[in-house]
C-alpha cells in the first residue's frame, strides 16, 4: 500500500522504530506509519526534526522526503544514491545520450502532455479542445517552436478562466496546484531512482540548480491529471489546501490509467515510463511507455472519486 504521509503540523519529531514511522510531540507519540507503505513524505511545517535512523530507512525503500515551501513547491528533496542493481551502467547510458535522442524523446513527452491537456477540455465540453490535437502533430524534435508553451497559453484560459494566471507562488488556486504537482513529482522521482536513473540529469530541464531535471521532464503528462482534480476541488467550494484535499491528492498515485492495453495506477505508470527511459537511453532508441489520454468517463471517474470534499 502506497502512502504519502504529510508533515504540515509546527513542531513535530519524526523518527524510525521497529519498521514504523513514528510522529511524536512533545513526547507524546501522535502516530504511526508502517516505512514498507510509504510512497513518499512531504514537509510542510517550521521547526521539525527527525533522526538520520528515519533518513536510512525511508532511502532503503526508495521512498523520497519532500521538503516544501510556503507556497507548497519542493524547495528540497532527499533520494537514495543506490536505486538500481545495474545503476552504473544505465547512468552512464544517461549521460552519454547524444542531443537528437534527447529531443525525440522530449517530442514524446510534450506530444503526450498536449494530448491529455486537449482531453479533459474535451471531457469538460471545451469548444477549444479541438485545436490541441492539431497542436500536438505540429510538436517537431525538441520542440523547437515551443507547443507546450503555445498549448499553455490556450489551455490555462480554457480550462480556468480569462483570468487566471499560473503562478508557482501564489496562493489559492495555485497552491493546489502547486501541491498537486508536488505529490506528482515526489512519485515521478521516485521512478526515476528505481529505474537506475539519476533525477539531475533531465533530456529538457538543464537548470544547474535544479535536482529534479529529469523528474520535470516526466512528470509534464501527468499535470493535468492533477489539473482535473483542482477544478473538481473549486467547483466543491475548496478555497485553500487543507488536511481532507491533501489526503485525495495523496490518493490520486492510485488512480487507474491505461497504458498498452493494461490498466495501472499512476504510480506504476511512472515506473513503466521511467523504466522505458532507461531503456531508450541504453539501446538509442526514443520508445516511451506512455499513458493513454483518460476517456470522458475516466475524467469523471476521477472527479467523483477523488475530490469529494470531507
Amino acid at each position: 500500500m502506497d502512502r504519502i504521509v504529510d508533515i504540515a503540523t509546527d513542531g513535530l519529531h519524526i523518527s524510525s522504530y521497529r519498521g514504523f514511522l513514528i510522529v511524536t510531540q512533545e513526547r507524546e507519540e501522535i502516530g504511526r506509519v508502517p516505512l514498507d507503505d510509504i510512497h513518499a513524505v512531504m514537509v510542510h511545517a517550521h521547526g521539525c526534526t527527525w533522526t538520520s535512523n528515519l533518513v536510512v530507512a525511508l532511502a532503503e525503500r526508495g521512498a523520497p522526503i519532500i521538503f516544501c515551501g510556503s507556497n507548497h513547491s519542493p524547495v528540497a528533496v532527499t533520494l537514495p544514491i543506490d536505486g538500481h542493481h545495474a545503476q552504473n551502467g544505465k547512468m552512464r547510458a544517461q549521460w552519454e545520450a547524444g542531443r537528437p535522442l534527447a529531443k525525440q524523446l522530449w517530442r514524446r513527452i510534450v506530444v503526450a502532455k498536449i494530448k491529455m491537456q486537449g482531453s479533459l477540455l474535451a471531457a469538460r465540453a471545451v469548444s477549444e479542445s479541438s485545436s490541441f490535437d492539431l497542436l500536438a502533430r505540429r510538436v517537431r524534435s525538441g520542440d523547437p517552436d515551443n507547443m507546450e508553451a503555445q498549448a499553455a497559453r490556450r489551455y490555462w484560459p480554457a480550462l480556468m478562466g480569462p483570468d487566471f494566471r499560473r503562478d508557482r507562488k501564489g496562493g489559492g488556486t495555485n497552491a493546489l496546484l502547486n501541491y498537486g504537482y508536488a505529490v506528482m513529482r515526489a512519485t515521478v522521482a521516485r521512478a526515476v531512482v528505481a529505474a537506475g536513473l539519476h533525477p539531475t540529469v533531465g533530456i529538457h530541464h538543464e537548470h544547474r540548480g535544479n535536482a529534479f531535471a529529469l523528474a520535470d521532464d516526466l512528470i509534464e503528462p501527468f499535470r493535468p491529471l492533477v489539473d482535473a482534480l483542482v477544478m473538481s476541488m473549486i467547483g466543491q467550494g475548496a478555497e485553500a489546501l487543507d488536511p481532507p484535499l491533501k489526503r485525495r491528492f495523496a490518493k490520486l498515485i492510485a488512480f487507474d490509467v491505461r497504458m498498452a492495453g493494461v490498466t495501472s495506477p499512476v504510480s506504476v505508470a511512472a515506473q513503466r515510463l521511467a523504466q522505458s527511459l532507461a531503456h531508450s537511453f541504453e539501446t538509442g532508441v526514443a520508445t516511451l511507455m506512455l499513458f493513454d489520454p483518460p476517456t470522458s468517463a475516466d475524467w469523471t471517474t476521477l472527479s467523483r472519486t477523488l475530490a469529494d470534499i470531507e
